[in-house]
């Protein structure tokens, strides 16, 4: 193989991650600033009429909503990745995702046109969420495909790394934002991030069309390969995959949701934080996430074992997230910022692997449909509905340790369920072997 092609397939494989991470950048943080809105203004501008926790309680319903949608979203356009590749399907769930997101920062109060308000809310976000369902697992394999022998992993991890960088801009943008007094925080300044989509979503478009497709894809649509209905074959061939891939992906999921959603609400309304010191101490667990992250896929990748691994990243969690809501409790801020950073490192290095190791257990005529199913109905059953399981504990219990055990539970079962995931057959060594004579098929 001559230098030259080694030179312009590393190029093609690292503009296919870059393209995968400021894309779900985008995408992410579009859906992280609904969380963080739900959390700290929805209950008073769409829903003014319910008190306390209660209209909180439903602003997290609708948070809820985004995910319930997700899973259509990882059957639609898995689908389609499956039979027609999966560049196209990544620019259409980013201008789905811009549209809504943005429509949701035009979007007027329930003062405004009354009922109709939280209608349309949830709507839109039902239209947003279809959008990141179909948007993970194009961007996970459109770099994990692509990339050189034994570091599929490590081009995962760049449509991973997309989720904190998005949190993080959520998270300062709202933290701008909160300067502002209550009631122009509430009557317009909260529209601001949403607005601010539509010109993130032209830079995401621009990268997005200069990617081609992966070589996996490319294969399958060249031999022909391609499943009638990806759907029925991966749930008729593979339904202990789903099963378990539902399973493993649970902590890499709803960690953040327990932090920037139910955490701020709780901290903002029965603690005595105020909502730009718990921003901050957010902001500061998404910047640790963010330099901590990567490290996962490097260990993943020098460790031989993916097993001894995920053991490694994910026991400290049983331990670190009760502590980070004690340290919650105590209402000191110091301590506080030290509890969530902290409780970060572990699921974050976790989040970096994931992505490549469930890739890896399905076949590639399936695999955009197969992981979108996993990540998408884990959003669904576990992740989303966090927020509202936590508040749920909360109210019935008045304490925290029932919103403690459920987190150590979720910690759990993820470690169990990708222990279980990677004894399975590992399809990646299958496509490693013909990768470097795949052909790079370009679509529009």
């Amino acid at each position: 193989m001559s230098t030259t092609a080694d030179q312009a397939r590393s190029k093609t494989a690292r503009r296919a991650g870059i393209g995968a991470f400021i894309g779900s950048t985008i995408e992410w943080f579009d859906f992280y600033i609904y969380g963080t809105a739900a959390a700290l203004v929805f209950d008073k501008v769409f829903f003014p009429e319910l008190e306390g926790a209660l209209g909180t309680l439903v602003a997290f319903a609708t948070f809820w909503v985004g995910f319930l949608a997700r899973p259509l979203g990882g059957i639609i356009f898995g689908h389609f990745g499956d039979k027609l590749g999966r560049k196209t399907t990544l620019v259409i769930t980013l201008l789905l995702m811009g549209i809504s997101t943005t429509a949701i920062g035009l979007l007027p109060s329930y003062e405004s046109i009354g009922i109709a308000a939280p209608i349309l809310l949830v709507c839109i976000r039902m239209i947003q969420g279809i959008g990141l369902g179909g948007e993970w697992g194009g961007s996970v394999l459109i770099a994990s495909e692509h990339a050189p022998k034994g570091k599929s992993i490590l081009y995962g991890a760049f449509a991973q790394q997309g989720s904190p960088v998005g949190n993080t801009l959520s998270t300062l943008s709202f933290l701008a934002i909160s300067q502002l007094p209550d009631d122009a925080f509430v009557a317009w300044g909260w529209r601001v991030p949403f607005l601010a989509s539509a010109l993130l979503v032209v830079v995401g478009l621009f990268v997005r069309l200069k990617v081609t497709e992966s070589p996996a894809m490319a294969r399958v649509i060249e031999k022909r390969e391609t499943a009638k209905v990806p759907l029925s074959e991966v749930l008729r061939s593979h339904p202990m995959l789903i099963v378990l891939g539902i399973g493993a992906c649970t902590i890499g999921l709803s960690a953040t949701y327990f932090k920037s959603t139910f955490a701020l609400s709780w901290a903002t309304t029965e603690l005595s934080f105020d909502r730009s010191s718990f921003l901050t101490i957010i902001l500061v667990a998404n910047i640790t996430q963010i330099i901590a992250q990567p490290f996962g896929a490097v260990l993943a990748t020098r460790m031989r074992s993916w097993s001894r691994a995920v053991t490694f990243m994910l026991v400290p969690e049983l331990v670190l997230m009760p502590l980070m809501f004690l340290l919650i409790g105590t209402e000191n801020y110091g301590l506080a910022m030290l509890g969530v950073a902290v409780a970060t490192i572990p699921h974050c290095l976790y989040y970096a692997a994931l992505a490549g190791m469930l890739a890896s257990r399905f076949p590639a005529h399936l695999r955009y449909t197969g992981i979108s199913l996993c990540y998408q109905l884990c959003g669904t059953l576990l992740g989303g509905t966090t927020p509202i399981i936590g508040q749920f504990l909360l109210n019935q219990t008045g304490s925290i340790t029932a919103v403690i055990a459920y987190a150590v539970f979720q910690v759990a079962l993820t470690l169990g369920c990708m222990l279980l995931l990677l004894k399975r057959r590992n399809y990646e060594e299958e496509d490693e072997a013909p990768r470097a004579a795949a052909p790079a098929v370009a679509t529009a």
